[in-house]
C-alpha cells in the first residue's frame, strides 16, 4: 500500500507521518508537495499537522486553495482513504470534505499535552483495529481544535455514527467532546489528536498505531481483530 504524505508551506508533522508509515508500519510512503496536481499511484492520502500558510485568515483556509486539493477531493469522492490530522482536519473542513469547523480553543491559547480519548465507533476504516469504546491516550498540539457544528449537523453525525473519537473530558471546548469525525461515506477522517506521535514505545505510547493498521487492514481485506 502506498501513502501520499502531503506537504504545505508550514507543515511540521509530515516527517512524523512518513515515519509512522515507513518505519512503524513497514509500508511505502512518499511526500507530495502542495504544488502537485495528481495523486495517481497512491492508495491513501495523509494530510499532516502544522501551520499551513502560517494559519493566516483561518487555519486551513489558504491550504484548501492549493493545487493538490482538487486531486484530494477527487480522491475522496472516489471512496479512497483520506486522513487529516490536526491542521489536516482543519483543511478537510475548509475544503468541505468534512462538516463543521475548528475554532480557537476555549482557553484561547495553544494546548500541548497527552489526552484521554474514547473510540466512539470502531466500524470505520480508520478504527477497526480498536475495540469499540476503547480508551486510549494521544498527544494534542493545537490552538484551534475546538470543534463546532450546528445542531442539525451534530444530529446527523450521531445518527450516521460519524463521530470516531471523543475526548473523555472537556479538553478545548469541542462540541460533544468531539475529537475526530468521518464523512458519511466513512472514507475521510479528520482528528485533532496526533496518532502518528504514538506509534512506538520509544515515543511513550503505541495507542495511535491502530489508526494506520486499520487503514491497512481495510485495504488488504484481512481482519486482525
Amino acid at each position: 500500500m502506498k501513502f501520499a504524505v502531503l506537504v504545505f508551506p508550514g507543515s511540521n508533522c509530515d516527517a512524523d507521518l512518513y515515519h509512522a508509515i515507513v518505519d512503524a508500519c513497514h509500508e511505502e510512503a512518499a511526500y507530495v508537495p502542495y504544488t502537485a496536481t495528481s495523486l495517481a499511484g497512491f492508495d491513501a492520502v495523509l494530510i499532516p499537522g502544522g501551520f499551513s500558510y502560517g494559519d493566516y485568515l483561518r487555519s486551513g483556509a489558504i491550504a484548501k486553495l492549493a493545487p493538490i486539493m482538487a486531486a484530494v477531493i477527487e480522491f475522496a469522492e472516489a471512496g479512497k482513504p483520506v486522513l487529516g490530522i490536526c491542521n489536516g482536519f482543519q483543511i478537510l473542513t475548509e475544503a468541505g470534505l468534512l462538516p463543521g469547523t475548528l475554532m480557537p480553543n476555549r482557553q484561547t491559547h495553544f494546548l500541548c499535552d497527552t489526552v484521554a480519548l474514547q473510540v466512539t465507533n470502531n466500524q470505520t476504516m480508520f478504527t477497526n483495529q480498536y475495540a469499540n469504546g476503547a480508551q486510549i491516550a494521544l498527544p494534542i498540539a493545537h490552538g484551534e481544535g475546538n470543534y463546532y457544528c450546528d445542531a442539525q449537523t451534530l444530529a446527523t453525525l450521531k445518527a450516521n455514527q460519524q463521530i470516531a473519537f471523543t475526548y473523555q473530558e472537556d479538553v478545548n471546548g469541542s462540541l460533544a467532546n468531539i475529537a475526530g469525525i468521518t464523512n458519511q461515506q466513512g472514507n475521510v477522517l479528520g482528528m485533532m489528536p496526533h496518532p502518528e506521535r504514538a506509534v512506538e514505545a520509544l515515543l511513550g505510547s503505541t495507542d495511535g498505531l491502530n489508526v494506520f493498521k486499520s487503514i491497512l487492514t481495510t485495504f488488504k481485506g484481512v481482519s486482525q481483530v
